[in-house]
């Protein structure tokens, strides 16, 4: 049997796990202050006039704003000088104050009135006539098209190159916080390891991962979770039906949580029983093919180019070519923090140079149809001296843990 995999139950791996008390802060209000100058410094140098964040991520980095959208429209106005404003329907002007760190004056709207009119009105007073307007770009497009209709003598562009920009660097305080969200998902996958038996079903697992979340502190439970066995783990993002898990299968275990906005995603796949050759051979390639694409993640080296390094190693060892199968269907890797993906894409054709705070998943999946697939997904991100890991990456097909290797007990 597999180091690691399988030995114990759900009850005893529940009962040893503990929340996380790591006293690390979470982002606090002159980091919200510090993220809005550093955003209208480049809307400055940008000729940008303003910037609409629409309830979502975006609206949450820069003000502390955590509002879900809807289709209602919430969100802010950011000027590139003068104070931010926010505009919501008058019912939840009381409840977005509450959730709102950085103050602003709120322009409400009652459901029969245009939010999209009130917008215009808004943009007026900041000073602005015929400026260029920055739209974020998760907005939904019934706003961004009301917005632009009701408001044809403003000029629009893609805000990305602001809202993604800031984000995609990440603090010091930040890669603590996804740290800490990190740590704990891989913990969830060591205990997930020791449930399984003969006749599990991936619906039992999933239910164990979401309360494991929960006992280490994650207090909505897993943002997400794939549990594949057998032929099914080729299906990178899984199957209709649950399945329950066979002698020698192989197991793809893929889940996350989120903690102070911040999210974990952390892919683990191994043998239930004995591996034969050819998961050794599959899985070796893709250990082999991740720590390619980490080599290559260098500052100044762009995201295209780790993506190269992953695909070109598999290539060499009969895999694909391109997003062929079996071989690696999809990107190497995305980036990662409020949202799960996010800018920038470790991808052909992103040309974004590797700079420090970056901070991206590596999964170069190899999907075999038909027989099985591997994905070993762990996170780095970019330091002054290059990537470093928040995760150690999976050790071997026999021992993915680890225990053995680092002369630890299995828990």
């Amino acid at each position: 049997m597999t180091i690691g995999i399988g030995g114990s139950t759900a009850k005893k791996q529940l009962k040893r796990l503990k929340p996380v008390n790591d006293n690390i802060k979470t982002v606090a209000l002159i980091e919200f202050k510090d993220r809005i100058k550093q955003a209208q410094t480049l809307m400055k140098q940008q000729a940008i006039d303003a910037i609409y964040l629409n309830a979502g991520s975006n609206l949450y980095y820069f003000t502390g704003t955590k509002w879900h959208p809807s289709e209602r429209m919430v969100g802010a106005i950011l000027p590139s000088i003068g104070d931010i404003e926010y505009m919501a329907p008058h019912f939840e002007i009381d409840t977005l104050k509450e959730y709102t760190q950085v103050e602003g004056k709120i322009h409400p709207w009652h459901e029969h009135e245009n939010p999209y009119q009130l917008f215009g009105q808004i943009i007026k007073r900041m000073g602005i006539e015929n400026g260029m307007i920055a739209l974020d770009e998760a907005t939904a497009f019934f706003i961004t098209d009301g917005i632009q209709q009701c408001n044809p003598h403003l000029n629009y562009k893609n805000a990305k190159s602001i809202t993604a920009y800031c984000r995609m660097h990440k603090s010091k305080n930040e890669i603590a916080l996804m740290q800490r969200v990190k740590s704990i998902t891989m913990t969830v996958q060591k205990s997930v390891a020791r449930i399984l038996y003969r006749g599990i079903s991936t619906t039992e697992v999933t239910d164990f991962i979401n309360k494991a979340h929960i006992k280490l502190g994650a207090q909505s439970g897993s943002y997400f979770c794939i549990v594949l066995f057998g032929t099914d783990s080729a299906y990178p993002h899984g199957v209709k039906n649950p399945q329950q898990l066979a002698e020698n299968d192989m197991v793809l275990i893929d889940t996350g949580c989120q903690i102070d906005g911040y999210i974990s995603d952390i892919t683990r796949s191994y043998v239930f029983g004995e591996p034969n050759e050819r998961h050794r051979q599959v899985w070796d390639t893709e250990k082999a093919s991740q720590a390619a694409a980490f080599a290559a993640a260098q500052l100044g080296n762009t995201c295209a180019n780790v993506d190269q390094a992953a695909r070109s190693y598999l290539t060499k060892q009969g895999f694909g070519p391109e997003y062929n199968t079996p071989g690696l269907p999809h990107r190497t890797g995305h980036g990662i923090g409020l949202d799960i993906h996010e800018w920038p894409y470790l991808v052909a054709g992103d040309d974004t140079q590797l700079n420090v705070g970056m901070c991206f998943s590596n999964e170069p999946m190899l999907c075999v149809p038909g027989e099985f697939g591997v994905r070993l997904e762990d996170h780095f991100y970019m330091t002054e001296n290059g990537p470093k890991w928040f995760t150690q990456p999976a050790y071997s097909i026999d021992d993915p843990f680890g225990y053995e290797f680092a002369g630890t007990g299995i828990q």
